[in-house]
């Protein structure tokens, strides 16, 4: 190898401004309709080309640094794209983990787009755009927004991606409490509670029970709730329905939980309130974490990223 290289990359979280479950998909995953938004919260991955096997480090004792890691997934894919033979090599991402692990924000999904943008360029493997979106798409449904940020509409298995014109800048209260939860455990307590096949349960059917869970009536398209998975996650921990309230009343325009959690977050206006917001939840709770942070536009998350 040459001289030790190295490339500096932010990894952006994101929120879901919305997000609806429209039913099972035949391939097994679920239908979804959301609204992706990125935050300035980020991880800060730096990788060094360095002679001998791949390696992730983090200081975060509870992110995995080996296969399970989306990073490693996105280097292992990279590194066959570009045509190289055995495991990837001549690399070690250092990971300072800021994003929540299991927290609705995506971290692994956004550390894993950075990867690919860093990496094909430390290895110099050429790859268009296309390509790059389509390995995205392998390593997880929502890896590919993280390569667009911004503001953007996410359809099918919320891969499907369209942009939006970027959201006015919103201040946003961030609430973690002391719990993760899975993807896959929020969607197997929507299939429980509104039936994966649509058939009738008792009296109603599965689209009368899931306007029930959401809060929207049939017919007349208002969400009484975004997140058509805050219920359920709610009922399993009631927590998170009580801080999306906590949040009203502290003044946000919007509140809700994020992806399938258990971050919970409120829009807010001014800086302001957001910040008498924040003061006020970290007062009332010992072990949720707080994060005062705000929205970011498509462009400033391409600007950023390598800084």
């Amino acid at each position: 190898m040459g001289p030790e290289r190295s490339l500096a990359r932010l990894a952006f979280a994101k929120i879901n401004l919305d997000l609806r479950v429209l039913g099972v998909r035949p391939d097994g995953y679920h239908e979804l309709r959301t609204t992706f938004q990125s935050i300035a919260l980020a991880d800060a991955l730096t990788f060094t080309a360095v002679a001998g096997p791949f390696r992730i480090v983090c200081d975060d004792p509870g992110c995995p640094v080996d296969s399970r890691n989306l990073v490693w997934r996105a280097a292992e894919l990279l590194w066959k794209a570009g045509r190289r033979s055995g495991a990837p090599r001549d690399m070690v991402v250092t990971i300072a983990k800021r994003i929540p692990i299991q927290g609705g924000l995506g971290g692994g999904s956004s550390d894993a787009a950075a990867a690919l943008v860093a990496l094909s360029s430390l290895w110099r493997i050429r790859i268009t755009r296309a390509r790059l979106l389509s390995l995205a798409g392998v390593i997880g449904a929502d890896v590919p927004y993280f390569l667009e940020g911004g503001t953007v509409r996410g359809q099918a298995r919320g891969d499907h991606l369209s942009r939006l014109p970027d959201t006015p800048r919103r201040w946003v209260v961030l609430v973690v409490a002391g719990f993760g939860v899975s993807t896959a455990e929020a969607f197997g307590w929507w299939d429980t509670a509104v039936g994966r096949d649509g058939a009738v349960h008792g009296s109603q059917t599965a689209q009368e029970r899931r306007g029930a869970l959401t809060g929207r009536t049939s017919g007349d398209g208002q969400l009484g709730i975004t997140n058509d998975l805050q219920r359920v996650v709610s009922r399993h921990h009631p927590i998170v329905a009580r801080l999306v309230t906590a949040l009203e009343r502290q003044g946000a325009d919007h509140a809700s939980l994020s992806g399938s959690g258990s971050a919970v977050f409120g829009l807010f206006r001014h800086r302001a309130d957001a910040e008498r917001a924040a003061r006020a939840l970290r007062r009332t709770g010992a072990r949720r974490v707080v994060f005062l942070t705000r929205t970011l536009t498509r462009q400033e998350c391409r600007k950023l990223a390598a800084k």
